[in-house]
């Protein structure tokens, strides 16, 4: 079998991810980010165009004396001070990169730049050179490529590969290009440039109609050997080629590709959670690889076909990327065959018909909350095996309360399938009002010896679990309720402790008031 062509991977997180709007990071963030990078396995870092700014100078330089590992690469247009400047930042580095642009497109050499061909020619030969001088390892990006008539094009990659540019960059520096259009822009390079061979072909493509994955990934079909990118494709405007996408694409279909890249596909969940929290550029759920949901099933026919074979909806592994598992999320889409899989992994053997009285509990629940936790299937659970003999069971409520005044309950259950309902005005707020509701409907009087509320998970749509300790002739009755409503579990609390006494009793029901 063939061996897969090597990719390289040129991240540009710290120089074009950090123009983000909103993503600047002080020099801690960048070294915490670039020793992420290091680890991740890319083969270069370009750490900041060093004559930006003060600041993005001291960063080139203390990553480039810091990182081991990756070439680390600094930005400078092609003009004397910028490249002086780039090898100031990287002299120090253990391998060390300029990398030199110029714009060549139409509009950019007459509204721009207001230079001739030829005169564009000459100024990147002259940089290439320049920074050949001091540095053996120059990549050279004529910036709008994608926009730059073909023959021109071919033009300028020839000269600077003439003049020592070791790496040639193709930028669609705008995200205008198509993959077909990057294809072909990349093989006619392949096939009309003199000398080509002696120069690694990159391509840089922006997302501004979110084709950057996709230009890349022809670039390579094309023969492109590096790509650049950043974590989680922040950048300019729209964003870069997302780092994460390209190398999962490269790596889960090189049947297609025939490539490979060093990247430790492991650290792509962790790396792409740093740059997050350190850009505060928060992944969108749905984010292709990293993003929340990307290993996550809630639909009952996706959930059951992952439970027989993972593959039959997931053409990747989520350890692969750096998550611990696929996860099966309980919504009011999940069947009974996820809802029994959590079960037991919570540790809870349901037989049939336990199984389908929690199922149909589970659906209420669900139209209720987003999501559902293992807590709340631990609580379903829970009642479900704690079942007792009911006298009682909860229907509904309405409820009439304002601070300082008096509630006025109406409560309503059920006596062995019998409705009936009670009206009280009473108490000194909602859950005492519901609590001599109960007493009067049941005919049961209690002392409640503990009232207890906590969230049994997390968010605002949380359930709440109310536990109860209730005492009546000397008895003393725990009793426990979960739902979303507060109120409503400490009715379902309540009621549970009366149906433990009501064991021992013979109450009555009283007709609604």
């Amino acid at each position: 079998m063939p061996t897969a062509r090597s990719i390289r991977i040129f991240d540009t997180t710290l120089r074009d991810g950090e123009q983000s709007p909103g993503a600047s990071m002080n020099l801690t963030e960048k070294m915490e980010v670039a020793q992420a990078l290091v680890q991740l396995g890319v083969d270069v870092i370009e750490a900041g165009f060093p004559i930006a700014s003060p600041g993005d100078f001291e960063s080139v330089r203390e990553i480039a004396k810091a990182v081991r590992g990756a070439v680390v690469c600094g930005l400078a247009r092609c003009n004397d001070a910028d490249i002086d400047r780039a090898w100031e930042a990287l002299r120090h580095a253990e391998a060390a990169r300029i990398h030199v642009f110029l714009a060549t497109s139409a509009i950019h050499r007459e509204f721009k730049l207001r230079m001739t061909e030829d005169e564009i020619v000459a100024r990147a030969v002259a940089g290439v050179k320049r920074a050949r001088a001091a540095c053996g390892d120059v990549e050279f990006s004529p910036e709008d490529a994608a926009r730059t008539e073909i023959d021109f094009l071919c033009r300028v990659v020839e000269a600077v590969i003439d003049a020592g540019a070791t790496t040639v960059n193709i930028p669609d520096t705008v995200g205008y290009a198509t993959p077909l259009q990057m294809h072909h822009v990349i093989k006619s390079l392949k096939d009309r440039v003199r000398g080509i061979d002696r120069a690694v072909i990159s391509v840089h493509c922006h997302d501004d109609l979110g084709l950057a994955v996709a230009n890349s990934l022809a670039a390579v079909e094309a023969g492109a050997g590096q790509v650049e990118c950043t974590i989680n494709g922040i950048g300019e405007r729209a964003g870069n080629c997302s780092l994460e996408e390209v190398v999962m694409a490269l790596r889960t279909r090189s049947d297609h590709y025939g490539c490979d890249t060093r990247i430790v596909s492991q650290r792509l969940v962790p790396t792409s959670r740093l740059v997050a929290n350190i850009t505060g550029i928060q992944v969108p759920r749905n984010k292709a690889i990293v993003g929340r949901n990307a290993f996550a099933h809630e639909a009952g026919i996706h959930q059951d076909g992952m439970l027989k074979e993972r593959r039959t909806y997931e053409i990747m592994r989520p350890e692969d990327v750096g998550l611990e598992r696929t996860d099966l999320v309980l919504g009011k889409h999940s069947g009974r065959a996820a809802l029994a899989d959590r079960a037991k992994a919570l540790g809870y053997q349901l037989t049939a018909e336990q199984l389908q009285s929690l199922f149909e509990r589970f659906k209420v629940l669900a139209d209720r909350k987003k999501e559902i936790y293992d807590g709340d299937i631990a609580a379903l659970c829970e009642s479900e095996f704690s079942q007792l003999p009911e006298q009682f069971t909860f229907d509904r409520y309405v409820l009439s309360s304002a601070s300082g005044a008096t509630p006025t309950v109406e409560l309503h259950v059920l006596q062995s399938g019998t409705p009936a309902a009670v009206t009280v005005t009473a108490g000194d707020g909602p859950i005492d009002g519901i609590f001599l509701a109960i007493e009067k409907l049941t005919g049961i009087t209690t002392v409640c010896r503990d009232f207890r509320v906590q969230a049994v998970t997390v968010g605002k749509d949380a359930q709440a679990e109310v536990t109860v300790e209730l005492e009546h002739a000397g008895q003393v009755q725990r009793g426990r309720g979960v739902s979303t409503d507060s109120l409503e579990a400490s009715a379902k609390a309540f009621l549970a402790a009366i149906n433990r006494l009501a064991l021992g009793t013979t109450p009555r029901l009283h007709p609604q008031a």
